[in-house]
């Protein structure tokens, strides 16, 4: 009875452990630190990584272009569920926010690249407020010389907000919660 028990608390114990896990990585689970997702002190922000990625039509896209507005750069996959949960989001807010100062930008790390986002991109649509609406903001291919810019990722999505100064003011990993999101992105506007 006792060894029943035990075995139980262990299985009720990681269950709790796996439910704070969320996202994707390409094997399977990845770990996400509520300390990691929290805000640095305004006087330990990071300067964004000066990074130029190639938009879907082989344009470069320089992040250093973007100073002087928000910034919300979301790495996400086409095969990642989690992502596929965020983009809605993603959408939403660039609709909302872009005339204000703002703009998300997708960063697909898929490895086949643009010959898999391309048509992804062209052909998907998403639930938006019981609406059907393609991505709306800017799609880039990314690959891991460029996120290792960004810290490195452990799995997908990961999401980083800069702030008009160029500066990261917050890292997400993992699912992030819209709510949350979209506080960090109004007091940055």
């Amino acid at each position: 009875m006792r060894k029943c028990a035990k075995a139980f608390l262990f299985l009720v114990m990681l269950t709790i452990v796996a439910t704070d896990f969320s996202g994707c990585s390409s094997s399977g689970l990845f770990k996400a630190s509520a300390q990691e997702n929290g805000k640095s002190p305004k006087k330990d922000l990071q300067d964004a990584p000066n990074v130029t990625f190639k938009d879907l039509q082989g344009k470069d896209v320089r992040l250093a272009d973007l100073k002087g507005k928000v910034v919300v750069v979301n790495f996400w996959a086409t095969w990642c569920e989690p992502c596929q949960i965020e983009i809605p989001w993603m959408i939403g807010f660039q609709e909302k926010y872009a005339d204000k100062g703002f703009t998300l930008l997708g960063v697909a790390m898929d490895d086949e690249g643009k010959s898999v986002v391309g048509p992804y991109v062209e052909k998907t649509q998403f639930d938006v407020d019981g609406k059907k609406m393609p991505m709306n903001y800017p799609i880039v291919i990314g690959n891991d010389d460029l996120s290792s810019k960004f810290g490195g990722l452990i799995g997908l999505p990961t999401t980083v907000v800069v702030g008009r100064d160029g500066k990261i003011h917050k890292r997400f990993l993992g699912l992030v919660s819209h709510d949350e999101l979209e506080k960090e992105i109004k007091e940055l506007l």
